[in-house]
């Protein structure tokens, strides 16, 4: 019976991201299966962890918070939690080896969005790191499956990924991120007098963790780089809108790609895998 409660956790991962994140959810779907429940159980733990601080306005997040720490702790320790989310979180990370500075790393970025409002320099590149670098890390470990030098050569250019859909992210949510959490990540930028040369320099730092994103994602294992390719393509064209919209209006309203085009993005990308040419 095992089998049937940890296959029910990895459904409740992956009913997470699909609720979550259609993106990700089309990306993942193009994985090879083998590789789709530990990517959907990553995901499943640091959305959870995320909902913490963004949402329970009514909760004690700092409590909470904790709890799930230790909580997240305990599992991969006993190798065994009641929680569906850190129960396939736990087996993942025990079976590829992602190492707890990855998991504190990323935690302790969910923990300064409970006491920071404004990030400037050095605050935001741990921030960047923790909250979106070491997430493309614990991907990068299921899909190097133990092979350690394999996993160092593409360890920049996941790092690389990771930074651009979160500044990419954050500057999406610009408005929301202000409106309902008082929060601007960008350093140096005041959102009440953000301008079109903020938005230049922001999109250059992004363009040039694109670029070197890139360069990683072509050498990935056969069975996830269309998936990985996908969802870099989505970002990139949700990025082209941004950039595309004057400063304002990015103040103004969240800017996405809509679904049709989404299905018109997964079409060419899969026309171009099928003739290796990414």
């Amino acid at each position: 019976m095992m089998t049937l409660y940890r296959k029910t956790c990895q459904e409740c991962s992956q009913l997470i991201t699909q609720r979550y994140s259609t993106s990700f959810s089309m990306g993942i779907k193009a994985f090879d299966k083998a590789y789709r429940a530990p990517i959907y159980a990553i995901y499943g733990f640091v959305r959870f962890a995320d909902e913490i601080v963004d949402t329970f306005h009514e909760h004690n997040k700092a409590v909470l918070l904790e709890r799930f720490r230790r909580e997240t702790y305990l599992a991969i320790e006993e190798g065994i939690s009641l929680n569906p989310v850190l129960q396939s979180f736990q087996e993942v990370v025990n079976r590829f080896g992602i190492e707890r500075h990855l998991i504190e790393a990323f935690l302790a970025s969910m923990e300064m969005d409970l006491h920071h409002h404004a990030y400037e320099d050095g605050l935001y590149k741990e921030y960047i790191y923790g909250s979106a670098e070491v997430v493309g890390l614990m991907c990068l470990r299921v899909w190097t499956d133990g092979d350690d030098a394999y996993y160092e050569e593409l360890k920049p250019s996941a790092r690389s990924l990771g930074s651009a859909f979160q500044k990419i992210n954050f500057l999406r949510d610009m408005k929301s991120d202000f409106d309902e959490r008082g929060r601007v990540y960008f350093p140096g930028v005041d959102f009440t007098r953000f301008t079109e040369e903020d938005k230049e320099m922001i999109e250059a730092d992004i363009k040039a963790d694109f670029d070197h994103a890139y360069t990683g994602i072509v050498k990935l294992p056969k069975g996830v780089r269309f998936g990985v390719y996908l969802a870099y393509v989505y970002y990139t064209k949700l990025f082209q809108k941004i950039k595309n919209s004057p400063a304002h209006q990015v103040k103004k309203a969240r800017i996405r790609v809509n679904d049709s085009r989404k299905v018109a993005l997964l079409l060419s990308s899969a026309v171009r895998n099928s003739l290796n040419i990414l």
